[in-house]
């Protein structure tokens, strides 16, 4: 059975770092293309940063030089280390891996950035 568990979310002021982890059972991050979405109320889910299958990594042009996504193979972890946050930025936040093209979801970890 495959699970997705993020954590690290919270309250920040902005202008904080906050470093999301994502942790899998039942699939292996390394070698499949991950990445972390967002959810803003009344909002549809956006893509924020993907790392490819093929070690690429891209960012949507809201987080760029602010977002960096990581994994570590070793750990089987993937992670968002969001820094200079922004108001905007608050959502939930899910980590997804795509394995063999079925979409994997954790539940979501809410980040919240006051003014």
């Amino acid at each position: 059975q495959v699970q997705l568990v993020e954590s690290g979310g919270g309250l920040v002021q902005a202008g904080g770092s906050l470093r999301l982890s994502c942790a899998a059972s039942g699939l292996i991050f390394s070698g499949n293309t991950v990445a972390w979405y967002r959810q803003a109320p009344g909002k549809q889910r956006e893509w924020v940063a993907i790392a490819t299958s093929g070690g690429r990594t891209v960012y949507t042009d809201s987080v760029k030089g602010r977002f960096t996504i990581t994994r570590d193979g070793g750990k089987n972890m993937v992670y968002l280390q969001m820094n200079s946050l922004k108001p905007e930025d608050t959502a939930a936040y899910y980590c997804k891996c795509v394995v063999r093209g079925v979409d994997y979801w954790g539940q979501g970890t809410q980040v919240t950035v006051s003014s």
